[in-house]
């Protein structure tokens, strides 16, 4: 079985904070659904247990690459090719990382610009784990009167757990120049990415909405 996270990052700078969390929210989410990294699909019985091997795949989304197309969208109502496999990919996932900088105590304008041309449908009953990085820990809850909120209207399902990394997380004992987590953010992380893994195992594989299905049948509208 093949399942799909979609990663969605809007940090403004190259490198960021913002797309080293998402990183590493990604990769304890796949350790938690892929132990054994398998690169192939097989079954293995045991006694009465069928146990399944899942393979993951990761989609990360840099939202500053599409801003362009992203202001054009909203303008003109339609995507340019890569801003629309962007949204197809979300769309087709089985789960959603969604990482942002804080900017006023709220997400960043191209987060918002991203989930805003995103289908109304594309995230019903979808995990998401939710997660932001600022200047100072004071911004943490934006997590929970911004961007939860947000995700709850668009009727995605929400890991527990969400994520704030302040730049006094990265110094821990795995932090420094080779950019790992701090101690209390890689429980956070670890805590995070299982919630969310936990969530994607519960459902079936992912199918994307079909923008062109019909919602009423051919007999209903002759019969009036």
């Amino acid at each position: 079985m093949t399942r799909t996270i979609a990663v969605v990052t809007a940090g403004l700078t190259r490198p960021s904070s913002t797309r080293l969390l998402a990183d590493q929210l990604a990769a304890a989410a796949v350790k938690r659904l892929d132990p054994v990294e398998s690169d192939s699909v097989e079954v293995v019985t045991v006694e009465v247990v069928t146990v399944e091997v899942v393979t993951v795949e990761v989609v990360t989304i840099e939202v500053r690459d599409i801003a362009h197309d992203l202001v054009n969208n909203l303008l003109t109502g339609f995507p340019a090719p890569e801003l629309k496999a962007a949204l197809d990919a979300v769309a087709g996932a089985d789960g959603v990382i969604a990482v942002t900088p804080t900017f006023n105590a709220s997400y960043n304008g191209l987060f918002k610009m991203f989930f805003d041309v995103l289908g109304d449908a594309a995230l019903v009953d979808k995990p998401v784990l939710i997660a932001a990085t600022g200047g100072t820990v004071r911004h943490s809850l934006a997590l929970e009167h911004a961007l939860r909120p947000m995700f709850a209207h668009l009727r995605a399902v929400v890991a527990p757990t969400s994520v704030f990394a302040a730049p006094e997380d990265w110094a821990g004992a795995d932090g420094g120049s080779a950019g790992g987590a701090g101690g209390s953010l890689r429980v956070r992380i670890d805590r995070a990415a299982a919630e969310l893994a936990d969530l994607i195992g519960s459902r079936k594989p992912a199918v994307a909405p079909d923008p062109f299905a019909l919602t009423t049948t051919f007999d209903d509208l002759l019969a009036g």
